[in-house]
């Protein structure tokens, strides 16, 4: 068995796909099956990009704080984005049922309250509210052959 199926994930080894689970009252949410081994070990949720949470295994968040880390402490804007980015961010392990405790300062900042989208970004998730990521897809829909160009042009 691959290192990659261990985990539950494809054959990719992505975090990848789309999920609709629910936040119990206490703010809980159970991973998808899919996800749950590449987590497993341990996970960073922080304030995302356009009002969701981003989820890292805890390897990739390291390259994500190695990169804050290299900006100049001089500079307000990146002091200003680290307080916002590690500020809100909670490290965790899931329980047994593959479940996480979004702090109630996430959920308030992704306007999490039961019906969520958890998508996975490949190195990454991110947890939308899930009326919130359905307006998104269908606002970016006209755009994304365009978005698509424009990216792929740059690389």
């Amino acid at each position: 068995m691959s290192e990659t199926a261990s985990l539950g994930l494809g054959p990719t080894g992505l975090l990848l796909g789309h999920f609709t689970p629910r936040l119990d009252d206490k703010g809980r949410l159970i991973l998808p099956a899919k996800f749950r081994g590449r987590l497993a070990s341990g996970l960073v949720a922080t304030r995302g990009l356009d009002r969701c949470v981003f989820l890292f295994p805890l390897d990739e968040f390291q390259v994500v704080h190695e990169r804050l880390r290299k900006a100049p402490l001089e500079n307000k804007a990146a002091r200003d984005y680290m307080r916002a980015f590690l500020g809100l961010a909670n490290d965790d392990i899931p329980d047994k049922q593959g479940r996480i405790l979004l702090s109630s300062p996430l959920r308030r900042y992704a306007g999490l309250d039961r019906d969520v989208a958890v998508v996975g970004m490949g190195s990454r998730v991110e947890i939308w509210d899930a009326q919130a990521w359905d307006d998104y897809q269908e606002s970016g829909e006209d755009a994304y052959a365009q978005t698509a160009a424009e990216i792929f042009d740059v690389m």
